[in-house]
């Protein structure tokens, strides 16, 4: 029970943060949500890494690289290492500039007041917290399975869960944003240490180098596939680049955006980020491959870390370094509590007329209180789910807001983009999420063993849908392809098809640019103007 022991006083010090943040906090939504638009540029990159490092990153890389393999790295972290900075570049910074400009808080607020939309705008809303729901629920299941397999066992798997609820649930309740980054500065610098600090550790309690055993796992025939691609289909690989578009689209990741100090905070974390997902993929992703040897036939691969680290680390060493995994845990979900609350206070409450009624005041109170509730659900579904950590969250979520990315962009760069090219596109992200769970549903018992060719799920339509160990593919590409590519189409035709927002609502978000409108040109000059005059 020592690991255990030493992970709960490293809870007991995330509380004491979440206090002492509470003392400083104010009556309203403005510091709750985004501590007044004040985070520095260096807590902003901490923050935000924090916000996208969840339990899929340390838990969920290393156990599908246990399954399928040294790709993985490949497949998911070379990617995000481009093409978060980039969107975090192109896009963050927009949401920043609007933010500051015209106040708004989540990026429904945003669409809604860009494309002159209300009802629209809570279809985006109810949409993007049921694919959020999951990515919580991820985080959960991590950090129950951290203090569940830390322990041997001697800690349920559900009384785990229940502990990193009811801190998250804390430290959220009490400090809001301010709580949450002044956690993060801590469990960032915790988890990225965790990597480099595992690997000397392992390393030194192995009777083999690292080499021996890379070498035994690539002469054998029946591991070589752990370090080649020969699991891994081309365009299955390729599918992989589009999932990283899900991460400016994560509400989280947006109010994350809303909430810094300067727009030079975006300058440090575009550089930082890529050496940052080095420093946390490359070695859970070589453990995970390492685990094979080390800790074969495990039934839950998820957990293979945990596995190695009480087999050969000391017992002390090894609850600091499940507190570095249980930071990484925590450090999203306490940002992804937050966005579902703010995104239901700002997008609903407030926006059908609670604010008017309660006041700010009233509006952090009820805030708090959803903030109950939304760990409550995510707490149970956890409990019940059987899925893995890394499946659950490529499945839903991140292919989900991979493909609203399309949205996002139409709205900043695109001033002939409608409301009901926004729909249309939310629609098809919809569709294709509940068709993605009905073929995964019906065809999990048709599931080819390892190494096996891809089953069709209905042979009358070819390869269209076929069914892999794990996942569904359209003609061999992840769902994720169809809907990004989709998701843009359905924006761009419905736009061209419908009448654009007012003159004077695309002269305020494109200034400086002559406006068509219903046949009739306006100069948005003089909006820009007054905009400008209102920020200084």
């Amino acid at each position: 029970m020592i690991p255990v022991v030493v992970v709960c006083i490293y809870l007991v010090i995330i509380g004491v943060i979440g206090t002492l943040a509470f003392r400083k906090s104010q009556a309203n939504t403005e510091d709750f949500f985004l501590a007044n638009r004040a985070v520095g540029s260096m807590v902003f990159f901490l923050s935000i890494f924090a916000t996208n490092m969840t339990a899929f990153a340390i838990l969920g890389s290393s156990g599908q690289a246990y399954r399928q393999g040294i790709g993985i790295y490949g497949l998911m972290a070379s990617s995000s290492g481009f093409v978060i900075p980039l969107t975090i570049f192109f896009i963050g910074t927009r949401l920043w500039a609007i933010g500051k400009r015209f106040g708004h808080q989540t990026q429904v607020a945003f669409f809604r007041d860009r494309w002159e939309c209300s009802a629209i705008g809570t279809v985006i809303f109810a949409l993007s917290v049921t694919m959020l729901v999951p990515y919580m629920i991820i985080s959960i299941m991590g950090g129950g399975r951290v203090l569940s397999d830390i322990s041997g066992g001697r800690v349920a798997y559900a009384l785990g869960c229940a502990v990193v609820a009811l801190v998250v649930t804390a430290n959220v309740f009490f400090g809001g944003m301010r709580g949450t980054v002044w956690v993060n500065i801590f469990q960032t610098v915790l988890f990225l240490l965790f990597g480099a600090v595992a690997v000397a550790v392992i390393s030194h309690g192995l009777p083999d180098s690292f080499g021996d055993y890379i070498q035994k796992i690539a002469t054998n025939p029946k591991t070589r596939y752990l370090v080649t691609r020969e699991r891994m289909p081309e365009r299955y690989f390729w599918s992989y680049t589009l999932i990283p578009l899900s991460s400016i689209m994560f509400p989280h990741m947006a109010i994350m955006c809303f909430a810094a100090r300067r727009v030079t905070a975006f300058k440090r974390t575009v550089v930082l980020y890529p050496l940052a997902i080095l420093a946390i993929w490359l070695p859970c992703v070589f453990l995970g491959v390492l685990g094979s040897q080390l800790e074969p036939g495990l039934k839950n691969p998820d957990g293979v870390l945990l596995h190695m680290l009480t087999d050969h680390a000391p017992v002390w060493l090894a609850g600091i370094l499940g507190a570095g995994i249980i930071s990484a845990v925590m450090g999203s979900d306490t940002h992804q509590v937050l966005a579902v609350s703010t995104m239901f206070t700002k997008d609903v409450f407030a926006h059908y007329g609670g604010k008017n009624k309660y006041g700010e005041r009233g509006s952090v109170y009820f805030a708090r209180g959803f903030i109950l509730v939304v760990t409550l659900i995510a707490y149970v579904i956890a409990l019940i789910t059987p899925a893995s950590i890394f499946e659950l969250a490529v499945r839903f979520a991140f292919s989900g807001f991979a493909a609203m990315a399309p949205v996002m962009i139409a709205a900043l760069f695109w001033k002939r983009s409608t409301k009901y090219g926004a729909l249309a596109s939310t629609l098809w992200v919809a569709a294709w999420l509940a068709l993605t769970w009905y073929l995964q549903t019906i065809s999990d018992g048709m599931a080819p063993g390892p190494g096996k060719p891809p089953v069709l799920i209905f042979p009358a339509l070819g390869h269209l849908f076929e069914r892999t160990i794990v996942n569904v593919t359209v003609y061999g590409f992840l769902p994720v392809v169809p809907m990004v590519l989709g998701s843009a189409v359905c924006m761009i035709v419905v736009s061209l098809l419908t009448a654009p927002p007012s003159a004077e609502t695309i002269a305020k978000y494109f200034p400086g640019h002559l406006i068509e409108s219903s046949g009739q040109g306006a100069k948005a000059e003089p909006a820009f103007e007054q905009v400008a005059s209102r920020v200084h």
